[in-house]
């Protein structure tokens, strides 16, 4: 069965699975480098779709089954039926002659719905069929069928807590195919993080639904130290907010956020009658939910003793590391499972795997991270020259030189974190390179840069060092390394790392390995390959406009800038791959 599945509004994408298989995810932001959080909405149309899938060999009318992610209200062209063929959509960009395209719903507070239960909906004579599932059970089932549960067919706890949505635990039963809703463990949507912190500086200039402001905030926290005073009022409130709750029963879902939004008036009131420093203030509200999070789910865990301690988490919540890691470190869960797309980035993945599961019954999606759009040239400037360059001369630009790399190697990453293909990586071994790197990407100075790692070598560096191949727990800097590695240890003494092996992928495990016999040192900067505000890079020619930086690297190939103190230093390399051998 071929299932392609939209999700149109923010961090749009389109996903095609044939037969269990993930064939490819394409995230707008991803594309002709397109705005971070582009919805899919403002690009849709028939020959848009028609050009992605024939990349693979695929053409619409192909596809079984079209899926939407239950997000939003789809607008498009009032045509007659004869303007649609089958299966196709050609959405407008104007506000003239609209029909809505329904969808399921969002799943702010699931009570009675079934989670694995579509809307079908028909237009034009049924020339126009597709499914649509509740956003929340896109988050569930992507969760769940892209882990290790999965795989061993084992059951899950399931968390999802998204901006908009409070923290919901699902249990499912892959055996039965039954999905149990224990219900939210409090009721402050993932939002609230942001909101709060939007009455401090430097986050007062903020719109709280600024989908970068939780990430900076995550960072920023770093610089405070928790005030155990104030943690403690923040928690009393909290239960305080919550029995009220519990005690004023049939709230509706805007009276229940309602209140989230008066107990923060009272965190902010309360921080501002005793003068707490506002840095201070937010790294105890960050910690405040960390603790609040694993105490609220070993309440609910403890209610079901027999079941089976695995939980996925998912959501945009899930991608703050810090809370990833103080869950798992909690002994609560046998394991914990967070996929690359925890956010909107995998709403269209999840659900065709509500279908795929619905449909065929199949629990496991086959998948690999690196399934998103190819690498392309585009035009290139003559203010560059390109040269042969194998990963091993690569290792040794990296080490001799000094200088940052923008690496560009085959298909995308899936998801919000740069994972190796589309990557600024560097030598970690001087300090001054985290602040280099932030000036390129125009970013605070307290943003931390990310190592990442060969697999077997990161336990005699970080603490627990366990594998992490999508970047989305933090680990302690060992001491005997910080000083070793400066570039990567963040403020607090932690690192955001990504693990690597030979088999997840073989080009960066290589230049790693290479690196390492080099400099000793088996591992690198790594952040993301993109101007501000933009998706990764989709080809050489959007690298080599940013022109922030002196050297890219793709297939083999190096580009220099003509005009660079690289270049002009290395010009025999450009000649000679015997240059580097001479070092």
């Amino acid at each position: 069965m071929i299932i392609c599945s939209l999700k149109f509004t923010h961090d749009g994408t389109i996903a095609l699975i044939d037969n269990g298989r993930l064939i490819f995810s394409y995230e707008m932001e991803k594309l002709n480098n397109n705005d971070r959080f582009s919805e899919l909405l403002n690009f849709y149309s028939d020959d848009f779709l028609g050009s992605i899938l024939s990349e693979y060999g695929y053409k619409q009318n192909d596809i079984n089954q079209f899926v939407i992610d239950g997000w939003g209200i789809i607008l498009v062209e009032n045509k007659t039926e004869n303007d649609y063929p089958p299966f196709s959509f050609t959405f407008k960009k104007t506000e003239a002659e609209k029909v809505n395209v329904l969808v399921n719903g969002y799943g702010l507070l699931v009570k009675n719905e079934e989670l694995l239960k579509p809307v079908t909906f028909r237009y034009l004579e049924n020339k126009l069929v597709y499914n649509s599932y509740m956003h929340i059970s896109g988050h569930v089932f992507g969760t769940y069928c892209t882990s290790p549960f999965a795989k061993k067919k084992e059951n899950s706890f399931i968390l999802v807590w998204d901006g908009a949505s409070f923290p919901q635990v699902f249990y499912f039963n892959p055996e039965s195919k039954c999905v149990e809703n224990l219900g939210p463990i409090f009721h402050l949507l993932g939002h609230s993080y942001s909101v709060f912190a939007t009455n401090y500086h430097p986050f007062d200039t903020y719109k709280a639904d600024d989908m970068s402001l939780a990430g900076q905030i995550m960072a920023y926290v770093a610089l405070g130290e928790v005030d155990q005073t104030v943690l403690s009022e923040f928690k009393r409130l909290f239960y305080l907010h919550e029995s009220n709750i519990q005690n004023s029963k049939g709230l509706k879902a805007q009276e229940l956020i309602d209140k989230g939004s008066e107990l923060l008036k009272e965190f902010v009131i309360y921080g501002e009658l005793h003068d707490i420093d506002s840095k201070d203030l937010l790294a105890t509200y960050h910690v405040f939910f960390q603790e609040i999070l694993v105490e609220t789910l070993r309440k609910l865990i403890s209610k079901y003793p027999s079941y089976t301690k695995n939980i996925g988490l998912t959501g945009g919540c899930a991608l703050n590391i810090k809370w990833n890691s103080y869950i798992r470190n909690s002994g609560i869960f046998k394991e914990v499972y967070v996929s690359p797309f925890p956010n909107d980035a995998g709403s269209a993945i999840g659900a065709a795997c509500c279908e795929m599961l619905n449909q065929a019954g199949q629990l496991e999606l086959s998948w690999n991270v690196y399934s998103g759009p190819k690498i392309k040239k585009g035009t290139l400037s003559r203010d560059w020259v390109e040269a042969e360059c194998s990963l091993e001369q690569l290792a040794c630009i990296l080490h001799f030189y000094d200088e940052p790399v923008i690496f560009l190697n085959g298909r995308a990453e899936l998801g919000p974190r740069a994972l190796g293909n589309r990557s600024l990586l560097a030598s970690p071994v001087n300090f001054s390179m985290k602040a280099r790197l932030n000036k390129f990407k125009k970013r605070k100075d307290y943003r931390p840069i990310a190592p990442i790692c060969i697999e077997e070598d990161a336990p005699d560096i970080f603490f627990p060092g366990s594998p992490d191949p999508f970047m989305l727990f933090d680990h302690k800097v060992r001491e005997e390394w910080k000083s070793r590695i400066p570039a990567v240890c963040h403020l607090d003494g932690t690192a955001r790392l990504q693990t690597v092996n030979a088999s997840e992928n073989p080009e960066v495990y290589f230049l790693l390995q290479k690196f390492k016999e080099i400099s000793g040192i088996p591992m690198l900067c790594n952040t993301s390959a993109n101007a501000n505000g933009k998706g990764f890079f989709p080809d050489i020619e959007s690298a080599m406009k940013w022109g922030e930086m002196n050297i890219i690297w793709n297939d083999n190939k190096i580009y220099a800038k003509k005009d660079s103190h690289f270049y002009s230093k290395s010009e025999l390399f450009i000649k000679s791959d015997k240059f580097l051998s001479t070092k």
